[in-house]
């Protein structure tokens, strides 16, 4: 039957999420909302509140920081995301990833699809999964479907770094977390990676681990 504040309406429940100033809190792994999938977005927040909203998650994205931060990430289950990369890496590493800077989006009702059949496998972490990283194997291009908060359409094919962005985020609203896709030898702490595993690829961390890369 769920709780009172899982049976109020959404828009009540962002108006009580967005009385506190400052940045959100963050929901960690263990949370049921993490698992449910969201519902899409249609209007549930009119106008200035689904404003208030993004501004929130952007808020609390670049205070966590992060690159991406989708709404179940915050206890609410509806089909958004955002994400923004200024990409302050080296250039070895920007090269090695893909990794060029992001501008801040807001993705609505994303959904992505693999385009070709290259893969790359990098290290992510995850703010939900704090202190931890692994290695994830995902599509090297997808192709973006959605829309933005106007509601205008997205149909654009994303590649490298941008593209492993979209694919987490977007995982995060149908209840999949990174760690489900992940080499499960390759499980680091942040102080491991820090210590070990800061080349600009997991070739080393799969040769002293034990893991497969594509």
């Amino acid at each position: 039957m769920g709780t009172p504040a899982e049976r109020a309406p959404l828009a009540e429940r962002v108006e009580e999420l967005l009385s506190v100033e400052g940045p959100l809190p963050i929901v960690a792994a263990g949370d049921p909302v993490l698992r449910r999938g969201t519902e899409p977005f249609d209007g549930q927040l009119e106008p200035a509140l689904l404003a208030r909203f993004v501004e929130a998650l952007r808020i609390t994205m670049h205070a966590a920081p992060g690159v991406g931060l989708a709404a179940p990430q915050v206890g609410i289950a509806l089909r958004i995301a955002v994400i923004e990369d200024p990409a302050p890496v080296p250039e070895e590493v920007r090269v090695a990833r893909g990794r060029v800077p992001q501008p801040f989006r807001v993705l609505v009702n994303p959904a992505y699809e693999p385009v070709g059949e290259d893969r790359a496998a990098f290290f992510e972490g995850c703010l939900s999964v704090p202190g931890w990283q692994a290695v994830v194997a995902r599509p090297a291009s997808v192709r973006l479907t959605g829309a933005d908060e106007r509601g205008r359409p997205l149909d654009e094919v994303v590649t490298g770094w941008p593209a492993r962005i979209v694919q987490h985020e977007t995982d995060h609203l149908d209840g999949t977390l990174y760690l489900d896709r992940a080499e499960p030898r390759s499980l680091s702490s942040n102080a491991a990676m820090a210590e070990y595993w800061n080349a600009p690829t997991p070739h080393e961390a799969a040769a002293a681990l034990g893991f497969e890369l594509p």
